[in-house]
């Protein structure tokens, strides 16, 4: 008879020099977008930004990151793009990779090596009322042709940030800052009161949502991997 032990402490696999040299280089271009943000200075913007998620999804490569991690990290990274261009259509476009970011992190989420951990119903409850909340007070001042796309991509973004707490508490909180990012840009599209440098605010949540996120998918993986196996 056979039965599956899990290590206590699985060691990690270590990313090695070129890991090392990718998640410096994801720290760099995560330094100078933010700093370029609250210094107003949007050429910094539009050069670091671009390099953001290909430097994360280098590093998550070589920890041996599982396809559909690396799938997510790359549709943000298209997400990331489109919001560059200051348009509908270029936010719609945005919306939809990130959409398609979130598909491929609730099907990671829901393997079964992933999907071991238990999500807490209070937990899931808080997200629900947060979601029914958010988009009603919104939904008067989203324009007419945001307000369907926007409550669609609010219930995705919403189950895709209850489901991440069941990796535990890394990617918990990176689903959870998720989700207050992308809240940010939606206020700004409806045209809400902003804090000062929103775009700040909005990049620094999301840059520690995609490492968390990562971080927490690779854990769980490398986890699952070191299981021991007795006869």
């Amino acid at each position: 008879m056979s039965a599956v032990r899990p290590l206590a402490r699985p060691v990690p696999r270590s990313a090695g020099a070129a890991g090392r040299i990718l998640l410096g280089g994801f720290a760099a271009a995560s330094a100078v977008d933010l700093v370029s943000l609250l210094a107003g200075w949007h050429p910094g913007h539009v050069v670091a930004k671009p390099l953001l998620m290909p430097l994360l999804v280098g590093y998550v490569l070589t920890l041996r990151a599982p396809r559909l991690l690396v799938a997510a990290l790359l549709f943000g990274w298209g997400g990331d793009l489109a919001l560059l261009f200051d348009a509908e259509p270029a936010f719609l476009v945005g919306m939809g990779s990130f959409a398609a970011g979130h598909v491929c992190y609730l099907m990671l989420f829901n393997k079964h090596r992933f999907g071991r951990g238990r999500t807490s119903p209070v937990l899931g409850g808080a997200y629900a009322v947060a979601l029914v909340g958010t988009v009603a007070l919104l939904w008067p001042d989203l324009p007419a042709g945001l307000r369907i796309p926007v409550a669609g991509y609010s219930l995705l973004l919403a189950s895709m940030a209850y489901r991440s707490s069941a990796l535990g508490r890394v990617a918990g909180v990176g689903g959870a800052l998720f989700l207050l990012s992308d809240t940010l840009i939606a206020t700004g599209v409806a045209e809400w009161p902003q804090l000062p440098r929103p775009d700040f605010w909005i990049m620094a949540t999301y840059l520690a949502a995609q490492y968390l996120l990562a971080v927490g998918a690779v854990r769980r993986e490398q986890a699952y991997g070191r299981e021991v196996i007795q006869d």
